[in-house]
């Protein structure tokens, strides 16, 4: 994990998977915001801090993670608004923030300590307050970026929806993401798993920017796809969306 961190902090200002990410994120955060200002927000397993500017111009955001190697990242760039925490274990009183984020946390975590998770992001949620929650989707798309990853598992749509509703949640929208590089990296990815998954160092390949014009091509290819979402939901992708909210 310290070597993912590592890699996302030096690639996430302007690889394209990053740029497609906040396009993506982006309107469901405004429509979990509804037009309020001043609001608490968190991020739960918050890694390099990046994603908390994502957050900050709808209220204050406080982000938490358990690993040292991303929140001194998070510190040398200027967040203070973190601490140390695990998310099967939240610092925070219940009902204390209108918004709760998860990015990409919940799939390297075993099943227990994932419904505990779940659970506490609920209980510090307010009643109605919003969960934005993004994961790993698809088990055809497991590859090397799930060694890198400490991956545990691809989630269906009809898996995310039934533990996000067991711990008392009313999923509003979920959709499948990166469908657009849906065929390239199935095809990436069934090579990787017939001729072996990669060790960890060999993995970071998976997180480096590709050359300037590969990068914008796909960076514009998922710009168009987030503006599709704006107006319906996608069938497959190597990600799962969703915003939810938090019953009364």
């Amino acid at each position: 994990m310290d070597r993912l961190l590592e890699a996302t902090s030096r690639a996430e200002r302007d690889h394209f998977w990053f740029r497609g990410f906040r396009q993506f994120v982006s309107p469901l955060l405004a429509q979990a915001a509804a037009g309020r200002s001043g609001l608490r927000l968190l991020d739960c397993g918050c890694g390099t801090g990046s994603n908390l500017r994502l957050l900050q111009p709808y209220g204050h955001a406080l982000g938490f993670d358990y690993n040292w190697t991303g929140l001194s990242i998070a510190r040398h760039t200027g967040l203070h608004t973190i601490a140390r925490a695990r998310v099967d274990s939240v610092p925070f009183p219940s009902s204390a923030f209108d918004i709760v984020t998860s990015f990409d946390v919940l799939y390297c975590l075993e099943s227990t300590v994932e419904q505990a998770a779940v659970a506490e992001m609920c209980r510090v949620l307010k009643p109605g307050g919003a969960l934005v929650v993004n994961v790993a989707a698809m088990d055809v798309l497991r590859g090397n970026h799930s060694v890198l990853s400490a991956e545990l598992r691809r989630y269906s749509r009809r898996q995310l929806r039934a533990l996000l509703e067991h711990a008392g949640f009313r999923v509003e929208h979920i959709t499948y993401t990166n469908a657009t590089l849906f065929p390239v990296t199935f095809g990436v990815r069934v090579v990787q798993r017939l001729t072996g998954l990669a060790q960890e160092d060999d993995a970071l390949g998976e997180i480096t920017v590709p050359p300037a014009p590969v990068n914008a091509l796909l960076s514009a290819s998922l710009w168009l796809e987030a503006q599709l979402l704006r107006v319906t939901t996608l069938p497959f992708g190597s990600s799962l969306l969703c915003l939810a909210k938090k019953l009364a």
